[in-house]
């Protein structure tokens, strides 16, 4: 099958209205915490994405029964799943697999996965999943890109058929990663003891879950915290759910206005998890205006803006810049006027991107592989490049749209990964992109 490609003819203001859909990280986890009970649960307002079609037909390999109720919500139950049968293949698609380990683990005392797979932006070890799961007295077996644990002897495995101990849980995680706080979550949630899980991530994901979570009978205190308190319980129950928003995606589309220099209001924008990067982009010159506010959710409206100064892009964990946003801000600051520094100390190949954009005419410099130099404004013009991963690709498709000329991206597959069409959504906003 060919490969597809998106062909950008860009060079004009994007303008129009656009919403963002389900948030697709969240998307993951809920899935995952769907596999801790017997009965039904059912999702709604999911994003109809790559990696979450993967991950309904991972869930689908154990035998989980997965229904579609309608365009975007699904109805799953895992009451008679078989781990040893999961598609192994389809784990290595996406990093999202990763919070398989926690609820199987759980509920069935070992779980044996290959490394996941994903994007490729540099080293994503899951070490800090391991060393967490040892605090609980997993036994860990980890070579040749295999992962197995073992519930082993340590007596917190044996919780849910004893008497409830009177003793609290600690477990202190290496760094502040999102994934391996929600799957801290997932396994502690089977467990009737209190568990307090330190250095936890707080970013909207782990709030979610928390969310579905208690729905489900789960007893959380700390979400939105580095220090979650979590106290499970022998059998939780089904529930039912509506994603929120997805933040990254609002938060693109709102980038690529501004970068475009142009006039469009973002619909469903989960405020909350903006406010940051809102803030840094009103001090950067870029005219905003919130609407329609409800609660936690709101309208940002774009405007074009006069003058663009950007002085430092540094990416860092909730409620700091997002690394998913990082690439989409360096298409913006090409069109920046002086020098701005893009750090990322996250991942040493999330800056790849940038190497792509340098061929449309962007005028970057190199430090190391978590920090680069990007000097404007520069014009941009229309290449044919590759899209190496999800947010890279993004970043580039925004890049296409504020090059003169015509832009082909290929390896588009990386995008469709975590944006919905993304093309057509664009082409509401007066995009000239098509999918070929």
């Amino acid at each position: 099958m060919p490969e597809e490609k998106f062909v950008i003819r860009g060079g004009k203001p994007l303008r129009g209205e656009v919403e963002a859909r389900g948030a697709k990280n969240a998307a993951f986890s809920v899935l995952a915490a769907a596999l801790l009970t017997d009965e039904e649960c059912e999702i709604s307002n999911l994003p109809l994405i790559e990696d979450v079609f993967r991950m309904l037909e991972i869930l689908k390999s154990i035998g989980v029964e997965v229904n579609f109720i309608g365009k975007r919500a699904v109805r799953v139950r895992a009451k008679y799943i078989d781990p040893h049968k999961i598609r192994k293949d389809l784990v290595l698609l996406f990093r999202g697999s990763i919070l398989l380990l926690g609820p199987l683990l759980a509920r069935f005392g070992k779980v044996e996965l290959p490394q996941p797979g994903g994007c490729v932006i540099g080293a994503r070890p899951i070490d800090v999943h391991l060393d967490g799961f040892s605090q609980f007295g997993a036994k860990i077996n980890f070579d040749d890109n295999r992962c197995k644990l073992e519930s082993g002897k340590f007596p917190v495995f044996k919780l849910r058929l004893n008497k409830l101990p009177d003793f609290n849980l600690d477990v202190i995680l290496d760094e502040f990663s999102v994934t391996a706080t929600e799957n801290m979550m997932l396994f502690s949630s089977l467990i009737p003891v209190k568990t307090v899980i330190k250095t936890a991530d707080c970013d909207y994901q782990a709030q979610e879950l928390a969310r579905f979570l208690k729905k489900m009978g789960v007893r959380i205190k700390g979400e939105g915290t580095h220090n979650l308190t979590i106290e499970g319980a022998r059998k939780l129950k089904g529930a039912r759910h509506r994603l929120m928003s997805d933040p990254i995606e609002a938060g693109t589309f709102i980038l690529a206005a501004a970068a475009t220099r142009g006039k469009a209001l973002v619909k469903n924008v989960e405020l909350p998890f903006l406010e940051f990067p809102l803030k840094k982009l009103r001090s950067f010159g870029v005219p905003l205006e919130i609407i329609s506010q409800k609660g936690k959710k709101g309208e940002v409206k774009v405007f074009p803006w006069k003058v663009l100064k950007i002085d430092k892009i540094q990416s860092l964990p909730y409620p700091g810049i997002p690394s998913d946003l990082q690439t989409s801000f360096g298409v913006l600051a090409t069109q920046a006027k002086g020098p701005t520094l893009i750090h990322d100390p996250l991942y040493e190949g999330r800056l790849k991107y940038l190497e792509e954009l340098s061929k449309m005419g962007a005028e970057i410099y190199f430090a190391d592989p978590h920090r680069a130099l990007i000097n404007g404004p520069t014009s941009l013009y229309g290449q044919e490049i590759k899209s190496l991963d999800l947010r890279g690709g993004a970043a580039l498709i925004i890049a296409g749209c504020v090059a003169k000329g015509k832009t082909t991206i290929g390896n588009i597959y990386q995008v469709d990964r975590g944006y919905e069409r993304i093309e057509k959504r664009l082409q509401k906003l007066g995009a000239d992109i098509e999918r070929i």
